[in-house]
């Protein structure tokens, strides 16, 4: 390893002040496991790492802990990566990268096998999609979230037009008298009082919670609140998903795709055009040595093999694909898979974060509705 390594005085400092039972054993622990990494006894440090993840999980060292994730996984990183072990390194950085998202790694100072592990780490961080579930448990709505869904004539074009039943619809299309508004709204949230709710909330508490989320957070354009779009849709209904992920879309991805469409690319159609002009100069006992022209039979069939019908590459460029993952803990109790994807493909022309609509996902959302409406 070249260079020094550098560790911000502040995490020091928190070691010291941890609590007086540990105020040593910290800091002598910490010193030991960048005085391993810097002589490049990579095993070793891992070890005190582990001892020292020990020491500060215990009471009274609330402060080191928070303070040393950071560096630890940074650190292990580090270790693992120069162990041969990449899969690990990657885990390591990417949880270092988590709780530091703009931090980067000095190549001058750690080996090719760490920067490696690292630059894959940021690159998977910037292709997955945030933990929604992490950042729904920690929500606070905007005092005003209530404010935005009054009982006016434009109350049932918002998200509870997915719960609404036909009958309710029904009435609500002729309301025009505010008060008469207001009651409807009140009935409407009355009706499904028993329906269970989450975490110790009312259903309707709960629906208004996710309807304020999507909206600050999966709006895809000043236009259109976030709790509108697919994506809002899947949320309000289905709450965050188990897990989220994002990957730049390739050939087969989207659905919609015309059959046929292969990964031929344009420079494999180059590719084949050279091969033909190749054959053509091959010498030949029938025509005298020089450079030839493919014929018309050999060009066609290079087109054909290259260009035909069935053969044409489909372009994603900055194409994405967006997939929710709800597992049978999250389903609807009468939906019957064990797992359901929602994907929301990004692409030129065809819009942002638009739901695939598959039939297990489809049947999803209905299952969903209907368990919010009464009969």
């Amino acid at each position: 390893m070249r260079g020094r390594l550098r560790i911000p005085a502040l995490v020091l400092a928190a070691l010291v002040f941890a609590s007086i039972s540990a105020a040593q054993t910290l800091p002598e622990l910490f010193g030991k496991v960048k005085a391993e990494v810097k002589s490049e006894s990579w095993a070793g440090a891992l070890k005190t790492m582990d001892v020292l993840e020990t020491e500060a999980a215990k009471p009274g060292n609330e402060g080191a802990q928070k303070q040393l994730a950071g560096p630890l996984a940074f650190y292990r990183g580090v270790c693992s990566a120069n162990l041969g072990k990449s899969d690990e390194a990657v885990a390591s950085f990417g949880a270092f990268l988590k709780l530091q998202p703009g931090a980067a790694i000095d190549a001058a100072v750690y080996s090719k096998k760490a920067v490696a592990a690292f630059e894959k780490a940021q690159k998977a961080a910037a292709e997955r999609a945030p933990s929604l579930a992490e950042a729904y448990k920690e929500f606070q709505p905007p005092a005003d979230a209530k404010d935005r869904y009054p009982a006016d004539q434009y109350w049932a074009e918002g998200a509870v037009r997915w719960i609404m039943t036909d009958s309710e619809k029904a009435a609500w299309s002729v309301i025009t008298e505010p008060n008469a508004r207001v009651a409807f709204v009140e009935e409407f949230w009355t009706a499904r009082a028993a329906l269970p709710g989450a975490d110790g909330r009312t259903y309707r508490q709960e629906f208004e919670r996710r309807v304020a989320f999507a909206d600050q957070n999966l709006a895809e354009d000043e236009e259109q609140r976030g709790s509108g779009t697919d994506r809002g849709m899947v949320f309000v209904l289905l709450g965050p998903p188990t897990y989220a992920g994002r990957k730049p879309m390739k050939t087969g991805d989207d659905k919609g795709d015309a059959a046929g469409l292969s990964t031929v690319g344009s420079q494999d159609a180059r590719d084949g055009e050279n091969q033909a002009w190749a054959r053509a100069q091959a010498p030949s006992k029938s025509a005298p040595e020089g450079r030839r022209a493919p014929s018309s039979a050999q060009l066609i069939q290079t087109n054909v093999a290259y260009g035909g019908p069935g053969k044409s590459a489909a372009t994603s460029g900055d194409d994405k694909m967006e997939v929710w993952h709800y597992r049978k803990e999250l389903l609807p109790r009468k939906v019957p898979y064990q797992q359901v994807d929602f994907q929301f493909v990004s692409k030129q022309g065809y819009g942002a974060n638009t739901l695939q609509r598959e039939t297990d996902s489809v049947n999803t959302l209905e299952a969903a509705k209907s368990a919010a409406k009464t009969n």
